[in-house]
């Protein structure tokens, strides 16, 4: 999720700071990583103390950079954002998560409600948001659905979608956002290869839905029906 306000809390603090080098041939752009736990005087803060760790989850936010970057097929620094440090925070607030100017908050109180494997959950979390800090969002004008779906694909590709999530076909529309969108445009990778990295790169400066035409040769909502009916038009 992305811009979204939430409070921050004023907890003690543990911190973890990591360097990541993204090379190629002629280019070297370092990132700096790091993890802070200000929700360490409740539940939550210490649930995500003991079951998941500030070194796991920096750990995580490398391995969801490298991952993104393969998955849009960013091979030259100069398709990629200039980011040079990302910053994760533990914060004891409602809501998951949400991502603003390359800072990733996450709730201390899901942490702590979570039912299941909360390691595994708040990993995927972390790949859907580390992707938030590396998209491109058509400069501003890509439906919030989009992003929001392209984010949850990565999140698909790397095998962290859990069991709660709608099932392929399920959705009102095409940019309903999230599962619904992710599963969409896992359906429109299938028609091309590395459609969502093409999709990616084109919405760098802006965004139009014929870029669905320009990629796949139909409009959206023709790919969308489409899609439907490839389910059987399930709700």
């Amino acid at each position: 999720m992305r811009n979204q306000k939430a409070q921050n809390g004023t907890m003690i603090t543990h911190a973890l700071c990591f360097l990541l080098f993204l090379s190629t041939i002629h280019e070297t752009q370092a990132v700096k990583f790091t993890v802070t736990n200000n929700a360490l005087t409740t539940p939550g803060g210490v649930t995500f103390r003991d079951k998941i760790g500030a070194a796991y989850a920096q750990r995580t936010l490398i391995s969801a950079t490298r991952f993104t970057l393969r998955v849009f097929q960013q091979n030259n620094l100069a398709d990629t954002k200039n980011v040079q440090k990302v910053s994760l925070f533990v914060d004891d607030m409602d809501g998951v998560a949400y991502t603003s100017n390359d800072e990733i908050h996450v709730s201390a109180r899901y942490v702590n409600g979570y039912k299941g494997d909360v390691k595994t959950e708040i990993t995927g979390v972390l790949y859907h948001e580390m992707v938030h800090v590396w998209q491109w969002d058509g400069n501003g004008q890509a439906p919030g659905g989009l992003i929001e779906g392209i984010a949850d694909f990565v999140r698909l590709r790397a095998n962290y979608a859990p069991s709660h999530w709608v099932k392929p076909g399920q959705g009102q529309k095409w940019d309903q956002g999230y599962d619904v969108t992710a599963h969409f445009l896992d359906y429109c990778d299938s028609l091309k290869n590395g459609f969502v990295a093409q999709l990616n790169k084109l919405m760098r400066t802006g965004y139009s839905d014929q870029f669905f035409v320009q990629l796949l040769g139909k409009p959206v909502d023709q790919l969308w029906r489409d899609y439907k009916a490839k389910y059987g038009n399930i709700a």
